[in-house]
């Protein structure tokens, strides 16, 4: 059997998915004819089928009629370039630890905080009040992607070891985007999810680096990118045997100007039929306006999202980043409670 690098690399050619309930012996030989011809099998068992990936020239198993081997279900050709996300793969919705909190499995996970990291004072406030109000993991910026080069950029490790101080006195779970191997290298020590933002999506090796680390990673979809394309990028971290992956819709770039971006809510339920990774939705970043975070977050629990992000602050109106889009405490407050019944509704926890 192959690694789960080596896999990816190699690509999947066809997925054999066994009966309910199928034997080992039956599994055993299925991996054995795969095998004996000179492929590789990747094995995903769930809790009542396992599937069996098939790396290599399928052709060779062309005299072999799998579909009629004992308690072989079906025989599914895989025809995208992304495999271990793939849901023909993994049919069921994965769960992501974060810290001590799950994303996916029928939870609503609330990620909020600001864009920046100020000051300890300013990152620990926002942290009380988020948490008082249902948030489970506190986000911030540390190192921060700005369009100008004259921007803030960010307090680095400094805000980072603030990050790790406010976790441990609220218990909420932390997460920073990082966008360098050096800062991946610092925010390990602090954080307990790692963020690739949006502008470094398709940086190819930042996301195998990412991945090395073993820690959950929040993918931001790229201003530009198809759906495929976020696909085969959270595949470059799982490739690195991370599969700890969840996903962010944060709006896309078009011709409208109304909104900072669009926000495609349709790529919640496209995720959903396409891949077994949990996705969220930040509508904060998606629309750059404070007045559309509320109607925009409650559409996207109603199309089947396993979180929010929200960005908030003690005073936006000071915000050295995004401030115009940036919720006050008593309106994230006034957030949440809108959410509570929309989750209600669609299932979740929250």
């Amino acid at each position: 059997m192959c690694t789960p690098k080596a896999c990816v690399h190699s690509g999947y050619k066809m997925i054999i998915v066994m009966k309910q309930n199928a034997k080992k012996e039956s599994i055993k030989n299925i991996i054995r004819i795969i095998e004996d011809k000179g492929l590789s099998a990747h094995i995903s068992d769930g809790k009542e089928v396992t599937i069996i990936g098939v790396v290599g020239d399928k052709t060779k198993l062309h005299d072999q009629n799998l579909e009629i081997a004992p308690e072989v279900e079906r025989i599914v050709p895989v025809t995208e370039s992304y495999k271990l996300a793939n849901k023909k793969f993994h049919p069921e919705p994965s769960i992501v630890k974060v810290g001590n909190v799950s994303i996916g499995g029928g939870n609503l996970v609330i990620m909020s905080g600001p864009c920046a990291v100020e000051s300890r004072e300013q990152l620990f406030d926002t942290a009380h009040a988020i948490k008082k109000s249902g948030a489970q993991i506190l986000r911030g910026g540390a190192y921060k992607p700005r369009t100008s080069p004259y921007a803030f950029q960010g307090l680095e490790e400094e805000g980072l070891k603030y990050m790790k101080e406010a976790r441990e006195e609220t218990g909420l779970a932390v997460v920073c985007e990082v966008t360098s191997l050096a800062a991946i290298e610092s925010a390990v020590k602090y954080v307990d999810m790692l963020q690739i933002g949006a502008r470094n999506m398709q940086n190819f090796y930042l996301l195998k680096e990412a991945g090395k680390t073993g820690l959950p990673v929040l993918l931001k979809r790229g201003l530009s990118a198809t759906i495929d394309e976020w696909l085969n990028a959270a595949e470059y971290i799982i490739a690195e045997g991370n599969p700890n992956v969840v996903l962010c819709e944060r709006g896309i770039r078009t011709f409208e100007t109304a909104t900072r971006n669009t926000l495609d809510i349709s790529a919640v339920p496209v995720i959903k039929s396409k891949s077994h990774l949990p996705i969220i939705v930040d509508p904060s970043h998606a629309t750059g306006v404070r007045e559309y975070v509320n109607p925009l977050a409650r559409c996207a629990v109603a199309a089947g999202a396993d979180g929010l992000m929200i960005e908030t602050h003690p005073n936006p109106a000071i915000a050295l980043s995004d401030g115009p889009q940036s919720l006050t405490f008593p309106q994230f407050e006034e957030l949440c409670q809108e959410l509570r019944p929309f989750a209600e509704l669609m299932g979740r926890k929250f």
